[in-house]
C-alpha cells in the first residue's frame, strides 16, 4: 500500500485525539477522512505528514517510515493546511514564484510548470491580481497550485473547502480528479458528507476512532437498520413517540422531515404510519428511502455509542 498506517495514536494529555487508527491507502486513490470537528482529522493528518509525533504506533508514505526517514518523506508529498500561507500583498504569479524558491525548483521548469497550473486552475486571468484581492474559493486555488509547484506524489489537504461556495468547491474537485488520472494519490479530510462522494473511498472517523471504512456506496449499506422518511403535522411529537419503539435505532430531523433508522423486521412503511395514526398524529407522509451519507454517519456514531454503552 502507498499510504499505511498501523496502531496509530496520538494523546494530549488524558485525550486521546487519534486511537489505535489502521488504514492502508493505495496508489493513485482519492481517499477521504470524513468527520465533524474534534474527530481527530487534521491530527492524523499531521502525523501523516511527519508534522506531529504519534504517542504510539507507525505511518509510511510511499514506502517511508515518516519518523525514521521524515525527509524523504517531505519531498515525496504536498501539505496544505486550512491556513495556507499566503502573502495578499503578493500576486498570484508572485506568491507562485516565492514558492518555486522554496520548493529549489529549477528556472527551466518554473515558467512552464506555472502557466500550466494556472490554466488548470482557470487563474490564468488573475495572473497578476493581489491574493488579498481573491475570492475564498481562489484563495484555496493558490493555496492548491503554490503545493503541487514541486509535483508531489501525495497530496495533503485538510478541509480545502472549509468556508468555499458550492461553484468553486465543485470545481476544486473538479481539479483534483484531474491530479489523480495523472497518477497522483490524495488524501483530503472534510466535515461536509457530501464531499465523500467525490472519494473513491471514505474513513468515517468520531472522537478519535474510526467507525466505518469503505466505498461510499458500500457505507450507505453497513446498517442492518432501514431509513424511512415521514412527515406529519408534528414532527416532534412524533419522533418522541417512534424513539421510544423498539428496534428503532435513531430519528432525526433532516429538513421538513424526520429520518428514522429502524429493525426492518419490527417497523415498516405500515406500522409507522399506525403508531402515528393511533397517537393522533395522522395523516403522515411515510416511505423508506436510501439514506444519505450524513444519515448514515449520524446513525453509525449512534450506534457505536450503543455498543459502547
Amino acid at each position: 500500500m502507498f499510504i499505511r498506517t498501523n496502531n496509530l495514536t496520538r494523546k494530549f494529555g488524558n485525550l486521546t485525539a487519534v486511537n489505535r487508527l489502521d488504514l492502508e491507502i493505495a496508489k493513485g486513490e482519492v481517499f477521504g477522512l470524513i468527520g465533524p470537528d474534534g474527530a481527530g482529522k487534521t491530527t492524523t493528518l499531521r502525523m501523516m505528514c511527519g508534522l506531529l509525533d504519534p504517542t504510539e504506533g507507525k505511518v509510511s508514505v510511499a514506502g517511508f517510515d515518516v519518523s525514521k526517514d521524515p525527509d524523504a518523506v517531505k519531498d515525496r508529498i504536498g501539505y496544505m493546511a486550512q491556513k495556507f500561507g499566503l502573502y495578499g500583498d503578493l500576486t498570484v504569479q508572485e506568491n507562485m514564484q516565492f514558492y518555486t524558491d522554496i520548493f529549489g525548483v529549477s528556472r527551466k521548469d518554473r515558467h512552464d510548470l506555472t502557466d500550466e497550473l494556472l490554466q488548470m486552475t482557470r487563474m490564468e486571468p488573475f495572473r497578476t491580481r493581489p491574493a488579498a484581492k481573491l475570492s475564498g474559493g481562489m484563495k484555496q486555488k493558490l493555496a492548491l497550485m503554490c503545493t503541487l509547484l514541486h509535483r508531489p506524489e501525495v497530496l495533503f489537504l485538510d478541509e480545502p473547502t472549509n468556508g468555499v461556495d458550492p461553484v468553486s468547491r465543485r470545481d476544486f474537485w473538479r481539479i483534483l480528479r484531474q491530479l489523480v488520472q495523472d497518477g497522483m494519490t490524495v488524501f483530503v479530510t472534510t466535515a461536509y458528507l457530501d464531499e465523500a462522494e467525490h472519494c473513491d473511498r471514505v474513513a468515517l472517523m468520531d472522537h478519535g476512532k474510526l467507525i466505518e471504512l469503505d466505498r461510499p456506496t458500500e457505507i450507505k449499506k453497513a446498517l442492518g437498520e432501514h431509513c424511512f422518511e415521514m412527515r406529519c403535522a408534528n414532527n416532534r411529537a412524533a419522533r418522541q413517540i417512534i424513539a421510544a419503539e423498539p428496534g428503532v435505532l435513531s430519528a432525526d430531523p433532516s429538513g421538513a422531515t424526520l429520518h428514522v433508522f429502524a429493525d426492518p423486521q419490527q417497523m415498516s412503511v405500515a406500522s409507522i404510519d399506525q403508531l402515528l395514526t393511533d397517537h393522533g398524529l395522522g395523516p403522515a407522509s411515510v416511505r423508506e428511502i436510501v439514506p444519505s451519507l450524513e444519515d448514515m454517519f449520524i446513525a453509525l456514531v449512534r450506534k457505536e455509542g450503543q455498543h459502547a454503552a
